[in-house]
Parts: structure tokens; sequence; C-alpha cells
């Protein structure tokens, strides 16, 4: 996703631009996916908003259930400003990977190259030397290089580039596994419904009129090995309530995947490092409990384009504008990481009998009990929604002051913290860390296309 928003953000500023995909083909592979607010706003940055809406289904969270089925927490959908925060859109992963690839194909200025794995990157130097890229072909006997004004390392949480510039940051084991699947129904509830188990969360989100995405995220060890993969995850929900069990009993065994979920809890000291930007999961591959991924990857597109394609076009100094971009996009998105690592030992407790899911602890009934008693708009989640706040003050950092929430009058602000220890009061301005992008300026890239011929060349490796 940031490799191809990136190369389209490129393109859209000027820069000539190679996409180097490792795979044979540029396809997606993966189920479906949730894309909030403010991957929407990247979108429409990039004059895209329109078609994948037109591909994707627009609905809101209906709130959280138990693993019987019994509601904990509902959102009212009469709040028109409820709605308007909670409002996302269920897509297919590949047909949001369709519209970026078609995006860079019409834009001019992007060749896209498949079958190439870089090997080899040298960061140059801004104001000085470019950077250069490595990599290999077909049967990787050929080895093809190029310089770079810019390289955008989009390569994932595994990234090779990464391992190269940043040897000592490497991704960790979240602790659990994910099954997920897309499967025909036009039946389902169409809003996105989570539930909450022992060590265990099943959710189901409408990505068309006739297709419904599931995922089953649970605690379980590493590189774990199933003998078949839909008895188990039909013996795992076997127990839960009557749609979730028709659900997956419904679900075709070759639309069934499972990967162990990894990110980058410890973060990079920089996202930038010579003329090489990272994006994506290959900078902040995050838990995906805050459904943060794809949105975060767009945004980083974007800003590559914003801030350092148009301005370095327009004059400005490289480095300045690298600096700029790490200023912007590290701390929001290492924030992002910290609170959507959080919640995963508050909401998913382990259960009383190891490696079953089915018997909850006193600890589910007492995350059951707080959502039950909490205010609608304080349980969704999203980049800067209170629920995560919640969860990484009540698990804070050895260390860190043990800390509460609360919503500050008005909400437009923000929200306060508390500190148990003090009556000290700090404000965190959620506007503050809101992803904007200047509508007119988004509107008069869409209308008017790409800028003029490129003078700059730039190297996007991507991955999938």
């Amino acid at each position: 996703m940031a490799g191809l928003a990136s190369a389209v953000a490129l393109a859209q500023a000027g820069w000539r631009v190679t996409v180097l995909e490792r795979a044979p083909v540029f396809a997606e592979v993966g189920a479906g996916l949730a894309v909030t607010g403010n991957g929407m706003t990247a979108l429409a940055a990039l004059g895209l908003d329109a078609a994948v809406r037109a591909v994707g289904y627009e609905t809101v969270p209906a709130g959280y259930q138990d693993l019987s089925g019994r509601w904990l927490k509902r959102f009212p959908e009469t709040r028109p400003e409820l709605r308007a925060l909670a409002t996302l859109w269920g897509l297919h992963r590949r047909r949001l990977h369709g519209v970026l690839l078609d995006a860079a194909k019409a834009v001019g200025g992007v060749e896209l190259v498949t079958s190439a794995e870089v090997v080899a990157v040298r960061p140059g130097t801004p104001g000085g030397e470019p950077a250069s890229v490595t990599w290999q072909t077909g049967s990787r006997a050929h080895r093809a290089d190029a310089d770079a004004s810019l390289v955008v390392a989009a390569d994932g949480a595994r990234s090779a580039v990464r391992a190269q510039l940043f040897p000592a940051v490497q991704p960790r084991y979240g602790g659990s596994t994910s099954w997920r699947a897309v499967i025909p129904d036009s039946v389902s509830d169409s809003r996105l419904v989570g539930v909450w188990g022992p060590g265990t969360e099943f959710g189901a989100l409408r990505v068309s009129d006739a297709e419904i995405y599931w995922y089953g995220y649970f605690r379980h060890p590493e590189g774990a090995v199933f003998d078949d993969e839909l008895t188990a995850a039909r013996e795992r929900f076997g127990t839960w309530a009557p749609w979730i069990r028709g659900l997956v009993a419904a679900t075709p065994a070759d639309r069934l995947m499972r990967h162990d979920v990894y990110h980058l809890p410890q973060g990079l000291p920089a996202y930038v490092s010579g003329r090489v930007v990272l994006a994506g999961d290959a900078a902040h591959a995050a838990l995906p409990t805050l459904g943060q991924g794809a949105a975060t990857a767009l945004e980083d597109g974007v800003c590559v384009g914003r801030m350092i394609a148009v301005p370095v076009r327009a004059g400005a100094d490289m480095a300045a504008a690298l600096a700029a971009f790490d200023h912007a996009r590290r701390p929001r998105c290492q924030r992002i990481v910290r609170t959507s690592a959080a919640p995963a030992g508050w909401l998913w407790p382990e259960s009383n009998r190891s490696g079953q899911g089915s018997k909850p602890s006193n600890h589910c009934h007492a995350r059951n009990w707080m959502i039950c008693t909490t205010l609608p708009e304080l349980c969704l989640r999203g980049p800067d929604a209170p629920i995560s706040a919640f969860c990484l003050a009540i698990s804070p950092p050895p260390g860190q002051v043990w800390s509460l929430f609360v919503a500050t009058p008005g909400s437009a602000q923000g929200f306060h913290r508390v500190g148990l220890a003090g009556v000290m009061l700090t404000k965190l301005s959620s506007a503050a860390r809101e992803f904007r992008i200047d509508a007119t300026a988004a509107a008069t890239t869409s209308a008017s296309g790409p800028p003029s011929s490129a003078t700059a060349p730039g190297i996007v490796p991507a991955s999938t």
C-alpha cells in the first residue's frame, strides 16, 4: 500500500518513479480490511477516494459482544456526531491494491518492475551523492542497479532495506495469530461487529453487498502448524455465538488463511537514512487492534509527495524535507504502534483453561463489565480513540505513572490525563494528531493531473 501510494504521490509531483515488486506480478494477497477516516483523507489527497468508495462498503461499528453473542456495548446510530467519527469503509485488500495500481499506471512517469528483489541499498547523502539500489530478477542470475534522488522503502514488516540500515530493529511476534477469510454473504449484519472472548477477538465486516470479511485473532505460540486449519478454526469457535459458528462453517478451506502477527514495538530511531525514507510496515508495523495499518501506509504515501517531492522539486533543500517528514510521521506512527500493543493484554486476557479460549477468567469478566458501563464514544477504536489511550494508561510501561483518561467537556479539544499519583492534568490534543490534508490542494491535484515532465528520478521498492 505505502509503496504504490508513494509512487502515485511522487508522480503527481512530477517525479519519475520506478517501482520494484518482489513478486512476479503486481497482486495483493490478503483478505479484508477497514479504511478509517484518516485513510480516506489520504486517498482524497491522491484523488482516489471516489474510486475506493466505488469498490468498498461504507459502514459503522455496531459495537461489541461477548462470545455468547450478548451485547456488551451498542453504538447508537441516531447520533450523527458519533457516526461521523466512526464511519469506515470495508474493502477487499485486493480491490484497494487494484485502485492504487491503476492510478500508478495512469498517472504517467511510473515504471513497474516485477520479480525484482532488492538486495542492497546505498543510502547516499542529501545534497551529495545519490542513493543506489541493487536488485536481482528472475532466477537471481541477473542483477541491476540504479541511482536515485530518493528511495522509498515500503517492503513490509520484514523489510530488507530496514535490515541493512537499522539492523538492530527486528520485527517481534505480537503473541497472537489470526485467521482471515472473505466469503459470500448477503444476510449478515452490514456493520463491523467485534466479539471478545478469552485470549481471542472475532470480528466481521461487510466488504461488498455480497461478501463479508471475518477474522479470528487469538493468542497462540509463534510458528504453530495446524493439520487442518478450517477444522481448527471451527473447533476454536465451536462454543461461540451461532452467527459466528455459521460464518466459520460457511468458509471454504481455500478461502481461509492464517498469519502470525508481527510488529515493531521498539520503534526506529529515524524514518530516514541518507536519501532513504521508510514507509508503511517497514517503518511502523503495528498490531491490528486499532485497524490503522492501511490508513497509516496511505498517510505515508501522501506525505512523501507533499512533504518531500513537492518542495524538493520547487527548489527546497532535500535534507530539510526529509527531516520534516521524519518529524511529522515518526511521533504519530510510533504512538499508534504503542497504543496498538497496549490493548493486547487487557482486551484479550487468557482463559482459565489454557489453549481452549472458552472459559472466561475474572479478568475477562472485569473487562466486559467495564465495556458495558462505558460511554459509547469512549469505546471507539482508532488512532486517537479514547479506548486506546485508556488501555495504554492501565498497562503503562515500566517506570511510567498509572493514569486514566476522561473525556474533555466539548470533546473537540481531546482528552485529559489524570495522574493517579497526583492531581496534575496534562491535556492531550486529539486535533494535533489528526491527519489533515488541505482540501483545496487535493482538489487541484486531482483536477489538473500530474505536473509537467519530471526532472528528478525516484526509486520506490514496493512489496506484497
